[in-house]
């Protein structure tokens, strides 16, 4: 999960709020200097992963030592891509590579992309976008050690102080379970991991061992990481062929009743064809639905979006992230052309 981050995390709220987190970072930018394990906050959750889940205490104050809470982190977080207009925000991710990379990656693992979706319902272009969009196939699977990452936002950054613990916490047990070096392991600098993001929390739960081999890798295992994937949509109420979005043509101001761009859906397509709103695929009047009014350089764009759509939006809160999801998998199975 590019993250993207993030599902949950860019999947998962972050756009809310931002700016009032990072100048209270800011304010408290003694944060920074002083030594993680001289904080009461830092003791408790110590206390609490001892207790709680029988690490040792020797050992975690080892690990808070060696961790490295960074500005950088505060200050990407506060600035994420989806915070642009859509026609800023579209050539970030709808590009000829990364539509050239699709197509290949979906060549080269058509038999495992055409299992998950026989087992799971999800399209394979669907699939290999989120991927795509998330890491670039796994060419940047990010740069930052999770545990700076998670200890950042965990002590460093008060408007998501809760989630960040709840996450440092999913991350120091998948460790243990996983059986891997939390030294080792970077990610995001909103700790996602591995080719398709994901958080430690969607780590643990949605991640599946898809090749068999009694492990969950989401770096190496194309297995993996496309069961798992499949697996976190099918999770969240994935619908089997049904659309993800249409576009609309508005007429009169009715439209303008409709509610706007929000991420679950407030309507039905029925509901928004009586103010004016029709799509311009042949859709059935009963499905929820939502209109998405997106700016591009040459004025307004009108979608309807539908309930798979709202899915996507689970991997990250962002209606443009599940547009750019949509649009590449459409650029990638050939039902659409890359404008120039």
């Amino acid at each position: 999960m590019k993250r993207i981050l993030l599902h949950t995390l860019l999947i998962f709220g972050l756009a809310t709020g931002l700016l009032s987190g990072a100048a209270q970072a800011q304010d408290n930018s003694d944060f920074f200097d002083q030594e993680l394990l001289d904080r009461s906050s830092v003791q408790e959750f110590i206390d609490k992963m001892v207790s709680k889940h029988k690490f040792e205490r020797k050992w975690m104050k080892k690990l808070f030592q060696d961790m490295k809470p960074r500005k950088k982190i505060v200050k990407a977080i506060s600035n994420p891509a989806e915070r642009k207009k859509w026609f800023q925000y579209k050539p970030i991710f709808i590009r000829k590579e990364r539509v050239l990379g699709g197509i290949g990656f979906k060549k080269i693992h058509n038999g495992t992309l055409s299992r998950a979706h026989k087992e799971y319902g999800v399209p394979p272009e669907i699939i290999t976008s989120i991927i795509g969009i998330e890491t670039k196939y796994g060419m940047n699977t990010g740069k930052f050690r999770v545990i700076d990452s998670l200890a950042t936002l965990a002590f460093n950054y008060p408007k998501r102080s809760k989630f960040f613990l709840g996450e440092l916490e999913h991350f120091l047990l998948l460790t243990r379970e996983e059986e891997l070096d939390p030294y080792k392991i970077r990610g995001s600098y909103a700790g996602a991991m591995g080719k398709p993001q994901f958080i430690s929390s969607s780590y643990r739960n949605y991640a599946v061992d898809y090749d068999g081999d009694n492990k969950r890798d989401l770096w190496r295992s194309n297995s993996d990481i496309i069961g798992s994937v499949a697996n976190y949509f099918k999770r969240h109420k994935w619908k089997a062929n049904e659309p993800i979005a249409v576009k609309a043509k508005v007429s009169g101001n009715g439209w303008k009743k409709a509610t706007l761009n929000k991420l679950k859906p407030q309507h039905t397509v029925g509901d928004l064809r009586l103010m004016g709103i029709k799509p311009t695929q042949p859709l059935d009047d009963n499905m929820p639905a939502n209109l998405l009014v997106l700016d591009t350089k040459n004025g307004k764009e009108y979608w309807i979006t539908l309930h798979n759509f709202y899915v996507i939006t689970r991997y990250n809160h962002s209606s443009m992230y599940a547009m750019a999801a949509f649009q590449l998998s459409q650029l990638i199975n050939g039902t659409t052309t890359l404008e120039k």
